[in-house]
């Protein structure tokens, strides 16, 4: 469904909520912070999924619900900021993903935040724990450590003679970070020599290929923030030094990375929309289990593996959620 399709819905009657009523005596409609840690247009369809899925439920923007979307591009210095903005407009909840939860948490105590994506929200001390989170946070974790096995059994299916690992991480992101140790320890157990170009910033990119070119078989991409506002040009670097990729979800092989392995996020952002709704019917965040993924997609964009000539064999074509060609 188009978005000026479904802000056009007629949605009938919202119930009269806890936290929407408390909204409307004070004279405004309920209101949504919504701080993406990327772009926009990166983060297009998992907003969309997320607002359609309001919609469903009766939250319709402008009509029951008001929805103030901010973005960071990528700039981790922005979430304290965005934060402190939506303390400051009094929103009544905080959507974010799990890059930016922290910021959220860290700028109140009290207003209910929901994270649609984070990758360990109970090491890095989001949450008390996955039943009972506790506190005013909760929302979807994506475990993405435990995926790591599977994305380099894929990868060395994929790629048959693949020897030398490289793994793009920004070391100053802490869930990549984890991820990382993860993909380091799989790796070893597979006997694989490791290559890791050390990124924290957008132009460390193209040096970390510079650095890799001839002496890598195939890299492995830690998703997080400046990664993902960096898609297109890390598969343009990959594409030029004919390097297959191996990502976390499906949008990166929309802009011609090779494989991906991860959670469906727009159906995690459909979730976190309904944990939105359940905190403005009036749940409590403390109360509400962090939930975990239950759909994981297998993509591959035949394209890009021919232009870097690589034939995929057909049993993994078979197995694929989805072929791009």
């Amino acid at each position: 469904m188009k978005r000026r399709e479904f802000i056009t819905l007629l949605g009938g009657a919202a119930a009269v909520w806890p936290l929407a009523a408390r909204a409307q005596q004070a004279g405004k409609l309920p209101t949504i912070g919504f701080l993406g840690s990327a772009s926009a247009s990166s983060w297009s369809r998992w907003a969309a999924a997320f607002v359609q899925r309001l919609h469903e439920l009766d939250w319709i923007e402008r009509r029951t619900v008001v929805i103030e979307f901010r973005w960071a591009d990528g700039h981790s210095e922005r979430f304290a900021e965005i934060a402190s903005e939506f303390v400051r407009l009094k929103v009544d909840i905080i959507v974010t993903s799990g890059a930016a939860a922290p910021a959220a948490k860290q700028a109140t105590s009290v207003i209910p935040i929901v994270f649609a994506v984070a990758i360990d929200p109970l090491g890095t001390g989001l949450i008390e724990s996955l039943a009972r989170p506790g506190g005013n946070v909760t929302g979807l974790s994506l475990q993405q450590p435990d995926t790591t096995g599977k994305r380099l059994e894929l990868l060395r299916e994929i790629v048959p003679g693949l020897r030398r690992l490289a793994i793009l991480a920004n070391r100053g992101y802490p869930a990549a970070v984890v991820e990382l140790g993860e993909v380091q320890k799989t790796a070893h157990m597979f006997g694989f020599e490791v290559l890791e170009p050390e990124i924290r910033r957008t132009e460390d990119i193209a040096l970390a290929f510079d650095a890799l070119r001839g002496r890598a078989d195939a890299v492995y991409v830690c998703s997080e923030p400046l990664v993902n506002a960096n898609r297109v040009p890390i598969n343009m670097l990959a594409l030029a030094a004919r390097l297959p990729t191996m990502h976390g979800n499906r949008e990166y092989v929309e802009t011609k990375g090779l494989i991906s392995y991860g959670p469906n996020f727009p159906a995690l952002w459909r979730r976190a929309a309904e944990m939105v709704d359940k905190i403005l019917r009036g749940a409590k965040p403390a109360d509400l289990p962090v939930e975990q993924p239950t759909k994981f997609d297998l993509v591959i964009n035949l394209t890009t593996a021919k232009a870097i000539g690589l034939s995929i064999p057909e049993s993994l074509l078979l197995r694929a959620d989805e072929v791009i060609e």
